[in-house]
């Protein structure tokens, strides 16, 4: 069994020239994946909208299921890509591939319950949204035709974790962008042209996400041909992906719980603060897929690294993407401060909720830097394989942020000053928590645990 070893006794082959270089080969290309990604239901959300209120309402309740399945399942590309990369590291190309095959096996099996749970209860779950007549039945049709994708848009997550372990991100970035442009023209054609609607629209996004799976599916399996590599699942191997996947699954889940309860609570701050709230969020996750991209080369190149046995190598890795986080934070953040007072004019015309985007903006910049670090830090434990602390360290995290949530519903005003003590208590204690709760563990050598 591997143990953690401790940097000073760390030995290795000799850490490599470049890392900046490095780091920017995997970050870069992640980037424009990820970028990507959002622009499915952008486009949806574009050719819908042109279909009527009713139908673009349906879309945004329907969004909010597919997002948080998916969501709740990107363990399936954090867990592949630290696993393969640490074969990789090892020199274990076969092994690498073998696990990349049963986290791509594991994420069709999750993929088909998934659709086989939620074609039959899509109208149960839009009812619950609270959509009103007319919505609720534009978010089932668009709901239940888009489960069909749920398999296809699992497998691209995990087979986009195995070409990250490779320490290929340019691919998936191919794939994505590819994939982008198509799901307009499919969509275009099956909502216009053949004038199915809100179906069509899923449809198109679903034959997409099919054919970007088929892609990635087919650049694995060439690779494990030319290694003879099996293509079968192994059972121990697939218990063990699912091991591993669990505790990340856990932690994804507190995140996701804090995002929705801050959600509440800003809904019941009034109108113009749950407006400008939404407006604040949308520019905080994408300012987060910047972040993101530091944190995927983190854990791709970390997870290389300890399968090598180089801890020298993590140590001196790990300060240099932790200050590429935290300058990209300062960046970001003197950005957001650059666009703060009039970024609201492009969502809204109430003056109101763009002076309440104003404020919230600046604790949104101010927090930026800390943000940077918090995302590496996260990217760094992921590929080390330390999924179960980091789902203890999300409790933790989330139990910390309760209390100052609670004050904030007891204490603050509603508006616009109690969406930015709102915000205060999200940056300033939640995440100052994960900052604490991550560093400490970052300074200790629990999680430097080296081999395949």
């Amino acid at each position: 069994m591997p143990a953690p070893v401790p940097a000073s006794t760390a030995s290795g082959p000799p850490v490599p020239r470049g890392l900046n270089r490095e780091i920017l080969r995997l970050a870069v290309p992640a980037l424009g994946a990820l970028l990507a990604e959002p622009m499915f239901l952008l486009a949806d959300s574009a050719i819908i909208g042109h279909l009527g209120t009713a139908q673009l309402a349906g879309l945004g309740l329907a969004a909010v299921i597919l997002n948080t399945a998916v969501g709740l399942s990107v363990f399936l590309a954090y867990g592949t890509t630290s696993q393969v990369a640490r074969q990789i590291g090892a020199g274990n190309i076969t092994g690498a591939l073998g696990h990349g095959v049963d986290g791509m096996w594991f994420a069709v099996i999750i993929g088909v319950v998934l659709a086989g749970i939620g074609w039959p209860a899509s109208s149960l779950l839009i009812g619950w949204t609270g959509g009103p007549g007319a919505v609720a039945e534009y978010g089932t049709t668009y709901l239940q035709w888009s489960t069909l994708g749920l398999p296809a848009m699992l497998l691209v997550l995990a087979s986009t974790g195995v070409l990250r372990g490779l320490q290929d991100t340019r691919t998936p970035l191919v794939v994505a962008v590819a994939g982008a442009v198509g799901n307009v023209g499919l969509n275009l054609l099956l909502v216009y042209g053949l004038d199915l609607g809100v179906a069509g629209s899923a449809v198109g996004t679903v034959i997409t996400q099919w054919l970007m799976a088929g892609a990635l599916v087919l650049i694995t399996v060439r690779a494990c041909r030319e290694h003879r590599v099996p293509l079968r699942p192994h059972l121990g191997r697939l218990g063990g992906v699912g091991r591993a996947g669990f505790p990340l699954f856990l932690r994804t889940l507190t995140l996701r719980a804090t995002a929705v309860g801050t959600t509440v609570i800003a809904a019941g701050q009034g109108e113009i603060a749950l407006a400008a709230h939404q407006v604040v969020f949308n520019i905080w996750n994408l300012l987060a897929l910047g972040l993101d991209a530091l944190a995927i080369a983190a854990q791709a190149l970390t997870g290389k690294a300890l399968g090598a046995g180089n801890t020298t190598q993590v140590r001196l890795l790990s300060r240099r993407l932790l200050a590429w986080g935290v300058w990209a934070g300062v960046v970001f953040g003197l950005l957001v401060l650059a666009v703060h007072s009039v970024a609201g004019s492009a969502f809204t015309e109430d003056p109101a909720v763009r002076a309440a985007i104003a404020a919230t903006m600046v604790v949104l910049a101010i927090g930026q830097p800390l943000s940077g670090w918090v995302f590496v830090l996260d990217g760094l434990l992921i590929g080390a394989g330390d999924g179960v602390f980091l789902a203890k360290a999300g409790v933790v995290n989330l139990l910390a942020y309760l209390p100052a949530a609670a004050a904030v519903v007891i204490w603050a005003p509603g508006g616009t000053a109690g969406l930015v003590w709102l915000w205060v208590a999200f940056i300033g204690v939640y995440m100052s928590a994960r900052a604490v709760t991550l560093g400490v563990r970052y300074r200790g050598d629990g999680w430097l645990v080296t081999g395949g």
